[in-house]
């Protein structure tokens, strides 16, 4: 059907061109900048030609089409067409955007933010907006050094195959032909892997650690996140995705903090190891969250990235903290449990299982489990308690790390 003004006048701007037809060849051209064009399709020298009449409103409906009717006659001596040109080649962000979409309902959400963090942080700066056809693995190669250089040889490899990923999603959706981070891996550094996590594991020098870790300029919510995964000693992922729904109790005698089943990480698949996860809190990890609370605590997160409240914190962000104190090698966030699990059980030998149990270690065999199944709340709030005051001896309160110098 030809077209109204009333279809001109409305048409929006869309991330891909599209065309409005009026029919005869003539269309109105809609650019993704907002643009639109009058366009005249005829035959000129045996071949299909393209030529521009001019832009809507200066060009009105009316206008277009009897420009569109005095050019055809006239094509000899007329405005010469011009080829059409070649849709818009979408960019690198396009296509990783795309392939995270159909991706991320397969992973936990802290997961896919981290994903789409990761290249976003790592990779966009430098390629993101470039067409993702014209990418080479040289240009690929040259970001991933710039993590490598830093000494983030394994979140090199690992935004390698995320963009590996995107790329072999975007062939097979027909928009590229080549896939540039394919066969870059033998062209990396190394990823040395260790047997066991590094972590210092006398309490002097934990203490010590952690006192020239938070002194060193630093975002105040990961110096925070820091003591905060020192006193509690969960995993790092399961303290990055923290909600401030999941801490209960804080202003009274029994704070707990409840992680999710869904955010644990289990060895092994046992119905009964399915649970959530109860984390007694000391009086040191409550004052940790009252003072985290000034920064983030009208979001959903309690560690935010530093650039998306609705985002964790980076994954490198307390490792990175922990190398600039000095520490790279030596000691890792993960170290914190090995830390706490070697001081506590050297001072309470008895309350080995108990142990285990705040570090959410599966139980091996039914007799634990059973033991296990008993919280022993009360026993586990004064080994959190004790390990607070061990740690923390001496050292400035939670409220000084608020006021002290930046990065």
């Amino acid at each position: 059907m030809p077209l109204t003004d009333a279809e001109c006048r409305n048409a929006q701007p869309r991330p891909t061109s599209y065309k409005l037809t009026d029919g005869a060849g003539l269309h109105l051209l809609v650019l993704p900048s907002g643009t639109k064009s009058w366009r005249l399709r005829v035959q000129a020298d045996n071949r299909e030609r393209l030529m521009t009449l001019g832009t809507y409103p200066a060009m009105g409906l009316a206008a277009a089409r009897k420009a569109a009717k005095a050019a055809r006659p006239g094509l000899s001596t007329g405005t010469p067409p011009v080829p059409e040109p070649p849709p818009p080649k979408p960019p690198l962000r396009a296509i990783v955007s795309d392939w995270h979409d159909t991706q991320r309902d397969r992973w936990k959400p802290h997961h896919a933010a981290d994903v789409l963090d990761s290249l976003t942080r790592e990779i966009f700066p430098a390629l993101g907006d470039l067409p993702a056809d014209t990418i080479t693995a040289p240009m690929v190669l040259a970001a991933l050094r710039v993590i490598e250089d830093r000494g983030a040889v394994d979140t090199a490899h690992r935004v390698r195959q995320r963009l590996h990923a995107a790329y072999d999603h975007a062939i097979a959706a027909g928009v590229v032909t080549s896939n540039p981070a394919a066969g870059l891996a033998r062209a990396m550094r190394t990823v040395i892997r260790q047997r066991h996590r590094p972590a210092m594991l006398d309490l002097a020098d934990a203490r010590t650690m952690l006192e020239r870790a938070e002194s060193i300029p630093a975002h105040p919510v990961t110096r925070l996140a820091l003591r905060l995964l020192a006193l509690t000693a969960v995993r790092p992922g399961e303290l990055r995705a923290a909600e401030w729904a999941e801490f209960s109790g804080l202003d009274g005698a029994e704070p707990v903090w409840t992680i999710p089943a869904a955010r644990m990480k289990h060895k092994r698949e046992r119905a009964a190891d399915t649970r959530d996860h109860v984390v007694p809190l000391s009086t040191h990890a409550v004052a940790v969250l009252a003072a985290v609370r000034v920064l983030t605590g009208r979001g959903v997160m309690v560690f935010p990235s530093l650039t998306s409240s609705r985002k964790p914190m980076s994954e490198n962000a307390l490792g990175y903290l922990l190398n600039r104190a000095g520490y790279a090698g030596q000691h890792v966030p993960h170290g914190w449990r090995a830390t706490f699990s070697t001081v506590m059980n050297e001072r309470e030998p008895s309350d080995r299982a108990l142990i285990d149990l705040m570090l959410a270690h599966s139980p091996k065999d039914q007799v634990e489990r059973a033991y296990n199944r008993a919280a022993h709340m009360s026993r586990r709030r004064a080994l959190a308690q004790a390990w607070g005051d061990l740690l923390l001896d001496r050292m400035p309160n939670a409220e000084a790390l608020l006021t002290l110098p930046r990065r």
